[in-house]
């Protein structure tokens, strides 16, 4: 065999060889995965682009529990997912002493405790710019008693001064013209406790 012939007999055989590689290799390579596609970010940076976050309910209400035997004995509760979390002593009207039967007449406006029902509790404030009430007060929404009258200006209060001292003269100063009335260290208390959750906007009067 001549030369010429020798020469081209191995560039076949150079040749088949590589593209016996080249299959063994397209063979042998795993296919790519395709990338899964990726939420389109919300507003927020969220995954999702149209997912928010559910409002979270306070779970924290005000119940005022009316004593008929005495009015200036009632009781105060902050409720949290259905527990009593605190208990304060608290009045409403101007007592059985002094209004006698008007101190349980909710319409006795000026005179008898806060009428039975729901009310909107309002921001809690340690210096309200009231004429007659000052120091720590929370004001409650208006309240129609049993007969139409309506009771107005109702808040949760104290007897303090404007910078949250003490005016407090003993049981007789849990007397009030319907408001809920604390003393000046159990409303303090009631404030810190409040402070640890979302603003409770309800208050129960049973």
């Amino acid at each position: 065999m001549s030369i010429a012939s020798l020469g081209r007999v191995r560039s076949a055989l150079v040749g088949a060889g590589a593209l016996t590689v080249l299959a063994a290799g397209l063979v042998a390579a795993p296919a790519t995965a395709a990338a899964p596609a990726q939420p389109t970010p919300g507003r927020h940076g969220s995954g999702a682009a149209h997912h928010r976050a559910p409002r979270v309910a306070t779970n924290t209400s005000l119940t005022f529990v009316r004593n008929a035997s005495d009015p200036l004995d009632s009781r105060l509760q902050v409720i949290r997912l259905g527990k009593v979390l605190a208990s304060y002593r608290a009045g409403s009207g101007m007592g059985l002493k002094k209004a006698h039967s008007a101190a349980r007449d909710e319409c006795a406006v000026g005179r008898g405790w806060l009428p039975k029902g729901t009310y909107t509790v309002g921001p809690r404030s340690t210096r309200y710019p009231g004429a007659k009430i000052h120091g720590y007060a929370i004001p409650l929404s208006d309240k129609k008693c049993h007969d139409g009258t309506r009771r107005t200006q109702l808040l949760i209060h104290s007897k303090m001064t404007k910078s949250g001292g003490s005016l407090w003269k003993g049981t007789n100063s849990y007397e009030s013209n319907g408001c809920i009335k604390l003393s000046p260290s159990d409303i303090r208390k009631l404030f810190r406790v409040l402070a640890r959750y979302p603003r409770p906007t309800r208050l129960t009067v049973v």
